[in-house]
């Protein structure tokens, strides 16, 4: 792996975007002479890496990380370790007197940053799980640090006159359909990151990009420490009427009749859905939504920092705001045709939310308030479709719901999934070796991490402690994690699991997927390559499959006696499927639209916006949102665009909703929804191909044709249902 992919943290984690480091011992010099940017001096000591496990090689199954041998003092010199070698290894391209060609050029810089890897795939991913002061402080050192060092290559002039100069050769260096790639996408890169500025405005850039990546980092660390910090604390039951008995249990953790309510998304929605009590609900709604908003943990500043730098970079690198240059290779290709798109479909969303308010508040014989939503949707779906979450619950055992993803991947894509009994990094963590089932050829190690923690972020994601290549003759498979953040069943109970969790266990998993099965030679463009708007089709069209009667059938058990799902309640959970959609792609619309008018900014209107929470009510109201939704996140816990892989592109999951509707409709069109031939072609042109191709190239010929967004409007139960099959 290149350093430059290094640098980014190794294997992609979505929704959290993990950046990457490396280190030596000081003895190789930076390229100061050819580079405009000015290097660190870095120093670290043979004594200061005696037995430290990211120094030698991993020996034990899978080749992963040992865990229980790794301390947190390991890091830093393992980092600084590799970062003077990987400036090594830049510096000896550079210094090649032979003239640039595909081997000594492409091929060298591909390989460059393993070490630098190695450690950073652990870390990365440990600061998202099982984080600590220690841990944090580093953080902050060190990604600075990391985001200059890749500065340092994109802006050494020698170094891209040798890309370049293979890069105008292409057409008669008889490069396969990979290698071609590599070429095509390492020369974009280096261009869209600013190779071809002037000196001055380089150095600017690089300033910019060091402010941001500490900016981010304490975004991150405030918005953590503000959600583990909350906590709602009932010491009298008979305020918790509404509860589940199991629910009530595992907020009891220690059994002494003080029940704590935390932030976590499922904890959050749980409570919000089942409490009677108006006042506790209410509570947990306010600290929710005005999390990091104020105090010590404050992300007012920060926000209106990132905002201002962005655009200042956009405007260096000739763009006229951050989405611009952010969705220029995207499939949206502007911030103006993702919100037509999003306006479309807001379009219904708000007139169907209207319809579920009203009749909210004919049930409740009140006016409603954003705190109440949740509370009494409920009650109006209960009393038209005859049921609730209450009654599905009981079937979604988190045991079976994973065996039932697992199952509906073995038929899919004609794989295995075999227990492995190593060692994780915590002690609930699971592991599944990976296999093709016609060769019995290993194909990755699959790791899930379901539990939350205090030590562990909010959210589900996926991401990877290493990355799929197949360089030099050596094969290297991946290592790739699912992380949720489930309430821990009390002991000796299972962990039943809400729909929305089970869509976001298949959801999660098809992420996993696409990192298992790559098959692509370069870790640069392997597995979950390519911007949001593609990269959630793998996750988005598998949660499909989650809800098919015939995929319930195989999984959906009740855990005391076995018994499958009726198929009456199935038949009331499909009646239901459109029920509240007005409410949900509203919420979720609204935050896309806040992060695109964030990053559609030019400098000058950047630095005009003083106060982060006018300007969300600026744009709520631009968009008639009205104010008992809010949105899915305000700006002070939007960790997908301040302290993520996704700003400027949050709209991304509802325009890869266009892709997954549509290509689920075509197996169902088919009448099989594990038709072979369909199944074939999504394995190879989505799950395997990595970034082989442009994405929407990608999709066709996966799908035969581009995608309609009428499939997408139909699930959401904005316009007719398709016609009946047969």
């Amino acid at each position: 792996m290149k350093m430059s992919e290094a640098l980014k943290g190794g294997a992609a984690a979505l929704v959290l975007v993990a950046t990457a480091a490396c280190g030596d011992t000081g003895a190789e010099k930076p390229a100061a002479a050819v580079t405009q940017i000015e290097l660190p001096e870095l120093n670290v000591t043979d004594a200061e890496l005696e037995g430290n496990p990211f120094r030698a090689e991993w020996t034990g199954a899978y080749g992963l990380p040992p865990f229980a041998d790794i301390q947190t003092g390991h890091f830093r010199p393992a980092i600084l370790k590799g970062i003077l070698e990987a400036r090594a290894e830049v510096q000896a391209i550079v210094d090649n007197a032979d003239a640039p060609t595909f081997e000594n050029t492409m091929l060298a810089y591909e390989r460059t940053g393993q070490s630098l890897n190695k450690v950073m795939g652990v870390f990365g991913n440990l600061s998202s799980t099982d984080t600590n002061p220690e841990i944090q402080a580093l953080e902050a050192e060190i990604y600075p640090i990391l985001t200059t060092e890749r500065d340092a290559v994109t802006f050494n002039p020698k170094m891209f006159a040798r890309i370049k100069a293979v890069y105008d050769q292409k057409d008669s260096l008889g490069l396969d359909e990979q290698d071609a790639r590599l070429l095509e996408l390492t020369h974009r890169n280096f261009v869209r990151a600013g190779a071809g500025l002037a000196p001055d405005v380089q150095a600017e850039v690089s300033k910019v990009n060091a402010e941001l990546s500490s900016l981010t980092t304490a975004y991150g660390q405030n918005l953590l420490a503000a959600s583990k910090g909350f906590k709602l604390v009932v010491t009298d039951e008979a305020r918790l009427k509404g509860l589940s008995a199991d629910f009530k249990n595992a907020l009891d953790a220690d059994g002494n009749k003080t029940w704590e309510i935390g932030l976590d998304r499922p904890v959050f929605e749980e409570f919000m859905t089942t409490a009677e009590d108006r006042d506790l609900r209410a509570q947990l709604f306010d600290g929710y939504r005005l999390r990091s908003s104020s105090g010590e943990f404050d992300n007012n500043p920060l926000i209106l920092k990132i905002v201002q730098l962005r655009a200042k970079r956009a405007a260096l690198m000739g763009y006229k705001s951050h989405a611009h240059y952010v969705l220029e290779n995207r499939m949206a290709k502007t911030p103006e045709a993702a919100i037509d798109f999003l306006a479309k479909v807001l379009e219904p969303a708000l007139k169907r939310a209207a319809e579920e308010q009203a009749d909210m508040e004919k049930l409740a014989g009140t006016p409603i308030t954003g705190s109440d939503w949740w509370y009494y949707a409920e009650k109006v779906r209960s009393e038209k479709y005859a049921f609730d979450e209450s009654q599905l619950r009981p079937y979604f055992q988190l045991a079976n719901v994973r065996d039932g993803a697992f199952e509906v991947a073995e038929r899919l894509f004609n794989i295995t999934l075999e227990p492995s009994d190593v060692k994780g990094w915590h002690p609930s963590v699971e592991a599944y070796d990976v296999k093709d089932n016609a060769t019995g050829e290993h194909l990755g190690l699959f790791m899930i991490d379901m539990f939350s923690r205090d030590s562990k972020r909010g959210g589900a994601w996926m991401s990877g402690y290493r990355e799929s290549s197949a360089m030099d003759g050596n094969v290297i498979r991946p290592i790739i994690t699912n992380n949720m953040n489930l309430v821990p069943p009390t002991e000796g109970q299972p962990a039943l699991m809400s729909l929305d969790a089970v869509e976001t266990l298949f959801h999660e998993f098809g992420h996993g997927l696409h990192g298992l099965l790559t098959n692509i030679r370069y870790a640069s463009f392997s597995g979950t390559y390519g911007g949001p708007d593609y990269v959630e089709f793998p996750s988005q069209v598998l949660e499909h499959w989650a809800t098919e009667p015939q995929v319930l059938a195989e999984y959906a058990r009740h855990y005391q006696t076995g018994e499958v799902i009726p198929q009456a309640l199935i038949d009331k959970v499909n009646k239901a499927a459109t029920f509240n959609q007005g409410f949900k792609t509203t919420e979720y619309i609204a935050a896309s639209l806040i992060d695109l008018h964030w990053h559609m900014l030019t400098p000058e209107e950047a630095a005009e916006i003083t106060d982060a929470r006018a300007f969300e009510k600026s744009v709520l109201a631009k968009y008639n949102i009205p104010e008992t939704i809010e949105p899915r996140y305000r700006s002070t816990y939007f960790s997908h665009i301040f302290d993520g892989g996704y700003s400027a592109g949050y709209y991304a999951y509802l325009w890869a909703e266009i892709l997954d509707a549509d290509g689920f409709d075509a197996f169902k069109q088919s009448g099989d929804i594990y038709n072979p031939e369909l199944a074939a072609k999504l394995k190879k042109w989505v799950y395997e191909s990595g970034g082989l191709r442009e994405t929407d190239e990608l999709y066709r010929n996966f799908r035969g044709s581009d995608p309609g967004i009428e499939p997408l409007l139909r699930n959401r139960g904005f316009a007719d249902p398709a016609p009946a099959e047969g």
